[in-house]
């Protein structure tokens, strides 16, 4: 991957996401605080707790980027990651990957998606040097 010609390193990114987050509770809420605002219902999650008790820890999040489908599920300390695609709103492939690969592909996919919005563009940006929501 390596730098773009936007500039971004995704690998750097990638990285970064990894080292604030050896607790992956910690890495998977700031990507969603990340890029809530960017994806707006293409991001989907669920939240620990019952219906009178909501809790702040992230279970299941789901990005939805053109056909692509990013799945990550936290149990604990571990991320169960899956990659989906759609064809005419049909999933027809699903694959599971590793935290890395996930994120990997998913920076790429965003990295796509900014060429066309300028909110993603900055979600990415924050992703890549820091900064806030």
């Amino acid at each position: 991957m390596g730098v773009t010609d936007d500039g971004f390193d995704l690998e750097l990114a990638a990285a970064s996401l990894r080292a604030d987050g050896s607790d992956v509770r910690i890495l998977v809420k700031a990507l969603v605080d990340q890029l809530a605002d960017a994806l707006g219902a293409r991001l989907e999650v669920q939240r620990s707790g019952g219906r009178f008790r909501r809790s702040d820890q992230i279970r299941n999040l789901r990005i939805t980027l053109g056909d692509d489908e990013f799945d990550a599920e936290v149990d604990d300390t571990v991320v169960r990651c899956a990659v989906g695609h759609s064809s005419g709103g049909i999933r027809i492939r699903s694959e599971k990957v590793d935290l890395d690969a996930w994120l990997a592909r998913l920076l790429s996919a965003l990295q796509a998606e900014a060429a066309h919005s300028q909110v993603v563009r900055q979600a990415l940006e924050n992703i890549v040097i820091g900064g806030s929501a």
